[in-house]
């Protein structure tokens, strides 16, 4: 009867009843109207979340590797002054698992990682900084003598890649494409410590961004100049439909006038 009156409101028919072998088929105004009601449920139960955790003084807090490791250190000590480092509850994923947290109702905020500006329907962003991607190679290493390459000039180069839950992956298929040629990939890790170690010790070359690029690595970085110039930029990110708790609130105007 619920499907009936609502066939009646919008004035159509959502399945096809046949009554002789007792089935319904579901018509294309029916799809249609699935996909808004899954629309629906969802946003009922990011509602939900959002309700519970809004007398909460707890911050279910986003953080990339890459990120916790080489941007948000920094950050601690102002954020002990400021007491709100005992408020996080911090989930380390990659970028792209810790989007689909945060779109779910998952997380209430996260630091993010994206090749291009991060604009996604139903969340709120402020870019915080942008860190271009580099190759790093060995001191020792033929090209350490360069400031910059053509990305076209090291198809015969061994290279050690972060795995496919980095944003890295897609930066460097896309440069590899534009490109012409498949590099040769020796070694996949997830740790970025491992890859500057092997990279320091002249066993390949790797395709990082600056932002995990340090003077204690032992490493000598080159800019890329062609095909393509990436930058892995770094966003605040939190729902548009969240309203902040005062310590979310305070969060979030501290990471983002924290700009670089």
């Amino acid at each position: 009867m619920a499907i009936q009156r609502l066939e009646k409101d919008f004035d159509t028919s959502f399945f096809v009843r046949d009554h002789v072998h007792k089935q319904l088929h579901i018509t294309p105004t029916g799809k249609q109207f699935a996909v808004h009601v899954d629309v629906i449920l969802n946003e009922l139960k990011i509602a939900h979340q959002e309700i519970n955790q809004a007398e909460s003084s707890s911050i279910r807090f986003g953080l990339p590797p890459i990120i916790g490791n080489y941007y948000f250190p920094p950050l601690t000590p102002l954020l002990m002054r400021e007491g709100l480092l005992s408020h996080l509850e911090t989930s380390e994923h990659g970028s792209k698992e810790i989007l689909k947290m945060l779109k779910h109702g998952n997380l209430d905020m996260a630091l993010l990682g994206s090749l291009n500006p991060l604009k996604e329907v139903g969340l709120k962003t402020t870019e915080l900084a942008e860190y271009p991607f580099k190759i790093i190679v060995s001191k020792h290493h033929p090209l350490a003598t360069k400031k910059e390459i053509d990305f076209a000039t090291l198809k015969n180069e061994r290279f050690i890649v972060p795995d496919t839950e980095f944003f890295h992956e897609q930066a460097f298929k896309q440069i590899s494409h534009l490109a012409h040629f498949r590099p040769q990939v020796i070694y996949r890790t997830a740790d970025i410590h491992v890859i500057k170690t092997m990279v320091a010790e002249n066993l390949g070359i790797a395709y990082l961004t600056s932002l995990a690029i340090t003077p204690e690595d032992n490493i000598h970085s080159l800019n890329v100049t062609s095909p393509l110039k990436q930058s892995f930029r770094l966003s605040a990110v939190t729902r548009s439909t969240e309203l902040l708790t005062a310590p979310k609130q305070k969060l979030w105007d501290l990471l983002t006038t924290k700009k670089e």
